[in-house]
């Protein structure tokens, strides 16, 4: 009887400071409580991210390949000789309209690239420099992939905040530690979508 007077005194308390799941979940043994809790970790780590195979977007394997998603803001890359395949956290472009969606291929591949901001981009900033070159103020990091359509890239950047969040004017940023590592193994003539 004592024993349970006492567990009613400790969820009323628990209830009446606002803890009354953590009491339930108290009554659960201390093994399974942990389980629970950390498949909600993952489950909630997980939700925005999609795996994907490279048979859903591409015919062949015969080259490198690489998929940017730009809903769940991470970079697929298949490398040539049939590797596991390699994701990176990604930045996306800040609207839709900067978006452009569909196949297109890496061109060319520049280690300490130089900026340019584009027409539209100088047009709604007219203070900014024609040319930023290599180093800590270029927005493309210390390496970029360019691709076959004009003025979009796959490059680094020095600003790690924008990782993770809509935040360019069209292109895929990449930590400037993955992009080099990318860099490394990537050839020109990749196939490349963008999702």
């Amino acid at each position: 009887m004592t024993d349970f007077l006492t567990r009613r005194g400790l969820m009323a308390g628990a209830a009446a400071l606002g803890l009354s799941a953590a009491a339930a979940k108290a009554q659960t043994s201390p093994a399974e409580t942990s389980e629970t809790i950390a498949e909600e970790r993952v489950r909630r780590n997980l939700a925005g991210f999609r795996s994907h195979k490279w048979q859903e977007h591409f015919e062949t394997r015969s080259t490198d390949l690489l998929l940017a998603d730009t809903a769940t803001r991470t970079l697929h890359f298949w490398h040539r000789d049939g590797r596991a395949v390699q994701v990176f956290p990604t930045s996306v472009p800040i609207s839709p309209e900067l978006t452009r969606l569909g196949y297109t291929e890496v061109t060319q591949k520049v280690e300490g690239p130089s900026w340019r901001p584009t027409p539209s981009m100088r047009e709604r900033n007219p203070e900014w420099p024609a040319v930023v070159g290599p180093g800590p103020d270029n927005p493309l990091g210390s390496h970029a992939l360019y691709l076959s359509w004009q003025y979009y890239r796959i490059h680094g950047t020095h600003d790690v905040r924008k990782i993770g969040r809509p935040s360019s004017d069209g292109c895929i940023g990449l930590f400037n530690e993955q992009i080099a590592s990318l860099f490394d193994q990537v050839v020109v003539g990749a196939k490349v979508k963008l999702i």
